[in-house]
């Protein structure tokens, strides 16, 4: 994403970030940034004040802030990358994780045709670097100058500037009609922090819709809380998560994708759930045996119904998204749990329970509950051999403590 200004953290460094970025790609900001790969950050005054005996301070300092980034980067980009790309502050924040973008761009890949992508607010370049690695050729636009300054160097950085050419430009300025697809990543944050409305995305929802809508193909990145009433009767939708952590929602256009359907898909397995017709309102019933805790992506995307009805289970409380069962159930889509213990919310007799079962190690876990699991687990004192889990809910609008353990069923 590149619609908001991202200098790189200069300390006491030059006001002009292109210039400082730039004495970062000489063979001496290179061989800098090198030195400082396995750098402690706890000691960057000490560091700081080492590498100002040989080098300008100016440049220490860009390489300094350049260091902290590519050590947050590892995250989302792995070390093997992370430590030879660059970034912005914005730019690791708002980057796709490698993972969902690798799978993103498989997507496009697989349809067939499409050899050529305008990236439209491409940011660092993360979805291009994906992109251009599934063998697509990839515009990259971003309209801040640092920004796609980055973007150039990373392509370079990791041998794809054959496969990506990046323009400093508006996206709102591009001709997208010589491409097979378009990808449009708004940002979504702004000078105050998170950006909600999909009106206030820089392009707006509304104009990046209609530019996917021109195109053969497209894919829109957006917030995983979208209202579902925000999403338009053309698009796929689908909702990613990674590691059971919800990264992101995609609106997908055009030839090979289902126009109205929603879409669960979970990595780094690929299982991916789908419906076309939202299914009636679940029923609600006692808790029964099994407890299922539905992915965040199979919650977001509208998909618990299903979830109860290849289970043939119910709901625990009509506003909760745990499912219940009296048989077990196997599924990548949920955590299951076999219930042992349900009892109203009352901490004394939780701790009192779990001292007599020597419980020794306990996983909270709440969903509708306004207790925090930190302060659960610092009342109970516990010592033992044993483990349990307790999740805090409310069963039948009554809250509620659910113990139990986790259930891998067969299958």
């Amino acid at each position: 994403m590149g619609r908001v200004n991202a200098p790189l953290p200069a300390g006491d460094g030059p006001a002009d970030p292109l210039a400082s970025f730039a004495a970062l790609r000489t063979p001496e900001g290179a061989a800098l940034l090198d030195g400082l790969r396995d750098h402690d950050p706890a000691r960057e005054l000490a560091t700081a004040t080492r590498l100002r005996r040989d080098h300008a301070p100016d440049l220490v300092s860009a390489a300094l802030g350049q260091a902290r980034l590519r050590q947050r980067a590892v995250a989302k980009f792995g070390a093997e990358d992370a430590y030879r790309m660059y970034f912005t502050p914005n730019g690791v924040e708002q980057a796709t994780r490698t993972s969902v973008a690798t799978y993103r761009a498989g997507r496009f890949a697989a349809l067939g045709g499409v050899r050529r992508v305008a990236d439209l607010c491409c940011g660092i370049g993360g979805d291009a670097i994906a992109l251009a690695r599934a063998g697509i050729a990839v515009l990259a636009v971003d309209r801040d100058p640092l920004t796609a300054e980055v973007a150039r160097a990373n392509a370079e950085a990791l041998g794809l500037s054959g496969l990506i050419e990046v323009r400093c430009a508006d996206v709102t300025d591009i001709d997208t009609s010589p491409y097979d697809a378009v990808f449009v990543d708004p940002a979504r944050r702004g000078g105050r922090g998170r950006i909600f409305d999909p009106e206030a995305y820089s392009p707006p929802l509304s104009w990046a819709t209609a530019a996917a809508l021109k195109a053969p193909r497209a894919a829109l990145k957006i917030a995983p809380g979208i209202p579902h009433e925000a999403i338009g009767p053309e698009a796929e939708a689908e909702w990613i998560s990674d590691g059971g952590d919800v990264k992101e929602a995609v609106l997908w256009y055009g030839e090979g994708f289902e126009a109205g359907s929603y879409r669960a898909t979970l990595l780094p397995s690929g299982a991916t759930l789908a419906t076309r017709s939202p299914l009636p309102a679940p029923p609600v019933g006692p808790v029964g045996r099994y407890l299922y805790e539905p992915d965040g992506a199979v919650i977001r995307a509208s998909l618990v119904a299903d979830i109860v009805a290849r289970c043939d289970g119910r709901l625990i409380d009509e506003t909760i998204a745990y499912v219940t069962s009296d048989r077990p159930y196997a599924s990548p889509y949920t955590s299951a749990y076999e219930i042992t213990d349900r009892l109203p919310f009352n901490m004394k007799r939780l701790k009192a329970l779990l001292r007599e079962r020597e419980v020794g190690v306990l996983t909270v876990k709440k969903r509708g509950s306004a207790v925090e699991p930190e302060e659960v687990r610092r009342r109970m004192k516990l010592a033992g051999p044993n483990s349990a889990t307790v999740l805090l809910t409310r069963v039948a609008g009554a809250p509620t403590m659910l113990i139990g353990r986790p259930f891998r069923p067969a299958g």
